[in-house]
């Protein structure tokens, strides 16, 4: 937990400005020379100033606050630097924005922001630049320099400090802040995470005291500091601050319920949610790629509603792969993630426990093939994901587990390097079948496609095409049998069979 006394914290050296790239000490330069021929105060603000300070790599993002018109500086600065292009205006919040040499650029007036107790958005109005620091988020993010005097740095509220201490603090009282946006309590969580910063003990309690706040920002704003959580290294740091401060029980409740053991004499079972969090870090050791780092903390989503005690047997969670995949879905539409993402999560989910139930040495080549398309495109992965799933207080176990996987996953490489499973469909297409039987596109045609890829998903034929020839006309002619009721059924049934991974029902669906 990231939560520190201020008074407690072991004291850093006295962050220097670090060196300044030359295309932003121009642009800087450039913002106050302007600012000095048009009679304003102009400022560089907020993470600029923050990551300098602390020798990070420039995030290609400056902001700055105009005592004046921040939109009119905007338009102006943008035609003092000789760019063409659209300056983009947001006049509500008094702010505009737009794109130097790869630099984006954003302005807004100095202003005073106020919430209703009901409202996520704020009342802005001007204000004196004082007043515009003290609404800001957290001390190490309430420091300016002026653009007229670059060297110099503004600091009212000791931030410089907080950054030697590796603190965040609120510039104002902790309630109001996260009170006027709730959002700022899953912000100090990524700052934390982020820089590996605690948390002042007030400003920890305020969080605490305000998440139920998080319910009135929208979801959009919600889902996109979110991920920027989970993009951080490790995750959990970022997700056990969620789950400490209460936050993860307010956005997201499906996950908080994972947490907590259940015992029944001397059966317990593990912490799901502390699993959960082990296995998103294990993949993030593997992969940047946020949205698997989003599947794997999805990925037992189904276990607090499939919890069984079975005496003789101890706790079971069967099928939760399954109820979780439709979880996923619904959460999706609720959440509104983008349908990309939840299609992805819900396919990696519903599919999460399938290689492991692949490491029997009696499991066929077939039932190999049906895994490798049916994840298709996300087969690596998935592997990747359920790699990170093996996870045991009990290391023997865990290398016997992995030595298990990784057999399997060296004879799935075998297979599909000789089937050439990738993008698998029939060699013979559609098109082609409706020219050689004279058929209409009908269901007949999806049918005789489909069963030729299951001749070769069951290793009966090569996936090539003289493989598919040698069975072409057997299939045709058992479908022109079949009443269309009958090819409806047959493809109904082809098709859950293939979303379980099992094998086509033999009776009456495979020409004999």
């Amino acid at each position: 937990m990231a939560l520190n006394d201020t008074n407690e914290m072991p004291r850093k050296s006295s962050p220097e400005m670090a060196r300044i790239d030359p295309i932003v000490q121009d642009l800087i330069n450039k913002a106050g020379e302007l600012a000095e021929q048009r009679g304003v105060e102009v400022y560089a603000v907020g993470g600029y100033i923050r990551d300098r300070l602390l020798g990070l790599d420039f995030r290609d993002e400056i902001d700055f606050s105009v005592l004046g018109d921040g939109p009119a500086f905007a338009r102006a600065f943008a035609k003092y630097l000789g760019k063409s292009g659209k300056v983009t205006i947001y006049k509500r919040f008094g702010t505009a924005s737009f794109v130097r040499k790869d630099i984006r650029l954003e302005f807004a007036t100095s202003r005073r922001e106020s919430y209703r107790e009901d409202s996520r958005n704020p009342d802005i109005e001007p204000a004196p630049f004082g007043e515009d620091m003290a609404r800001r988020d957290f001390t190490i993010n309430a420091m300016a320099i002026d653009c007229r005097k670059p060297d110099e740095v503004i600091d009212p509220f000791n931030g410089r400090e907080d950054l030697e201490a590796g603190v965040l603090r609120t510039p104002l009282e902790p309630e109001q802040t996260f009170r006027d946006d709730p959002l700022r309590i899953l912000r100090a969580v990524r700052f934390a995470a982020r820089l590996d910063f605690g948390i002042d003990r007030k400003t920890w309690d305020g969080m605490c005291a305000e998440v139920e706040r998080l319910k009135i920002v929208a979801r959009e704003r919600i889902n996109d500091e979110f991920f920027k959580i989970l993009a951080e290294n490790p995750p959990s740091r970022g997700l056990m601050l969620l789950h400490e401060c209460g936050a993860l029980r307010t956005i997201f409740p499906e996950i908080e319920e994972l947490s907590g053991v259940d015992t029944v004499g001397r059966h317990a079972h593990k912490d799901n949610l502390l699993h959960t969090f082990l296995v998103v870090d294990k993949v993030a050791e593997k992969s940047d790629d946020v949205s698997l780092r989003f599947a794997a903390l999805m990925h037992d989503i189904g276990k607090p509603p499939t919890k069984r005690f079975e005496p003789g047997h101890g706790w079971t969670f069967h099928g939760h792969e399954h109820v979780g995949e439709r979880m996923v879905s619904r959460m999706g539409r609720g959440y509104q993630w983008p349908e990309d993402l939840t299609q992805r999560t819900s396919k990696l989910v519903r599919l999460h426990m399938r290689p492991m139930n692949l490491q029997d040495e009696g499991v066929t080549d077939s039932a190999i093939r049906r895994l490798v398309v049916q994840a298709g495109e996300e087969i690596d992965d998935l592997l990747t994901l359920c790699r990170a799933d093996i996870t045991s207080g009990n290391d023997k176990k865990v290398r016997r587990y992995l030595n298990a996987f990784d057999g399997m996953v060296s004879r799935m490489d075998e297979i599909e390097a000789k089937d050439a499973l990738k993008a698998f469909q029939s060699p013979i297409r559609g098109e082609e079948i409706m020219e050689r039987t004279g058929l209409p596109e009908s269901p007949q045609i999806g049918l005789i496609k489909t069963l030729i890829e299951e001749e070769i998903l069951e290793g009966h034929i090569l996936n090539t095409r003289e493989g598919a020839e040698t069975v072409f006309d057997k299939i045709v002619k058992h479908v022109l049998t079949l009443e269309r009721d009958e090819v409806l059924k047959h493809l109904r049934d082809l098709s859950k069979a293939r979303a379980e991974g099992t094998a086509l029902p033999d009776e009456g669906s495979r020409p004999t």
